[in-house]
């Protein structure tokens, strides 16, 4: 029977498995009674889907060689959108087949506005040529100073039932946003790994100008790349919404730091064409298993986001000297063999 290939064990995931089972070891001793309990995990899974959506719409991007730094931004404006669009045209006292009609219409209108900074987006970076980091800097002022301007930067709240039991519901025991996440990761595995377009990711973020003379149009790809990451974003406005019973620009700025962490530490590589989604679902629940800890030991999130800081440039640093080791011993390597020939003759 054939071995699917993203189910193969490698050393990131084995690693970041080992660091999970040792992080809930530790945090079991020192808390005693507080972290092993069955609230400890059901609050994790309440707060990791938003963090891991706006990681999921942040992988793809990096996935591509390039970046996307109005993630946040995205989600907050559509989430935005879909709050005054409930608030000013859901009927008082309306059920529940109404608030998911009006919902919906939401969404659709939130995917548009997000397939809008998508789209443009990704024409600034193919057909400008502008590098990434620039152009989602740019689209990252913007949406944030459209959202700010209309909203004077107030929150809205007083969200309808449907929302509150999406931000606290649970199926199966299992709390309704993991399951936005769950079936969002799983999408997201089976499109880069089963179908052309996902494979032409992975070949742009290793090599675009190889990939474009192979026949792929690669406008098409990175135009795809940032539409996805937009989409994805709707999704987490949708659950930080529902969370937090309202919307504001401004939630979720302290995930920009942690979107990349989670993803360099799920073993993607940072220039582009290598990574799995599995290895950013390990990295995301290892994470906000040390964040969980922290917190209930009082440690404060200031010196926590310096520390994840520290921890990224550590990530970083060992990833650039394994990869200047491989290509030593690739020379080295190559230098014996051709010794070995001279020797032969």
């Amino acid at each position: 029977m054939k071995r699917l290939h993203w189910a193969k064990p490698d050393g990131v995931t084995s690693g970041l498995l080992l660091l999970i089972v040792l992080a809930v070891a530790l945090f079991s001793w020192m808390l005693p009674g507080r972290f092993l309990t069955d609230g400890t995990f059901m609050s994790m899974a309440f707060q990791l889907p938003e963090l891991g959506l706006l990681t999921l719409a942040m992988f793809i991007a990096i996935l591509s060689g390039g970046l996307n730094l109005c993630i946040i931004a995205t989600a907050n404006l559509t989430s935005l959108f879909i709050a005054w669009l409930l608030l000013h045209f859901l009927p008082a006292g309306a059920g529940i087949a109404m608030q998911l009609f009006w919902l919906a219409m939401g969404l659709a209108g939130a995917a548009a506005i997000a397939i809008v900074i998508g789209a443009v987006t990704g024409l600034m970076v193919t057909k400008i040529g502008a590098h990434p980091i620039l152009v989602t800097l740019a689209t990252m002022m913007t949406v944030n100073g459209i959202g700010i301007f209309l909203t004077r930067g107030a929150a809205i709240s007083g969200m309808p039932e449907v929302l509150n039991v999406l931000g606290s519901g649970t199926l199966l025991g299992v709390p309704l946003p993991m399951w936005v996440f769950l079936f969002a990761a799983a999408g997201m595995a089976l499109f880069l790994g089963k179908t052309h377009a996902g494979k032409c990711i992975y070949m742009g973020g290793s090599n675009i100008n190889a990939t474009w003379f192979s026949g792929v149009n690669t406008h098409r790809i990175l135009m795809l790349v940032y539409i996805l990451s937009s989409l994805l974003c709707v999704l987490a406005g949708l659950v930080m919404m529902a969370r937090f019973n309202s919307a504001r620009m401004g939630y979720g700025d302290s995930y920009l730091l942690l979107t990349v962490l989670a993803i360099i530490l799920g073993g993607t590589d940072p220039n582009g064409g290598f990574g799995r989604v599995s290895g950013v679902v390990l990295s995301l629940i290892a994470l906000q298993t040390l964040s969980t800890g922290f917190n209930l030991m009082n440690i404060s999130q200031h010196f926590s986001l310096a520390m994840w800081g520290a921890v990224l440039i550590v990530v970083l640093a060992v990833k650039f000297f394994n990869a200047r080791h491989a290509e030593y011993r690739a020379v080295r390597r190559s230098a014996l063999r051709a010794n070995l020939m001279k020797k032969e003759v």
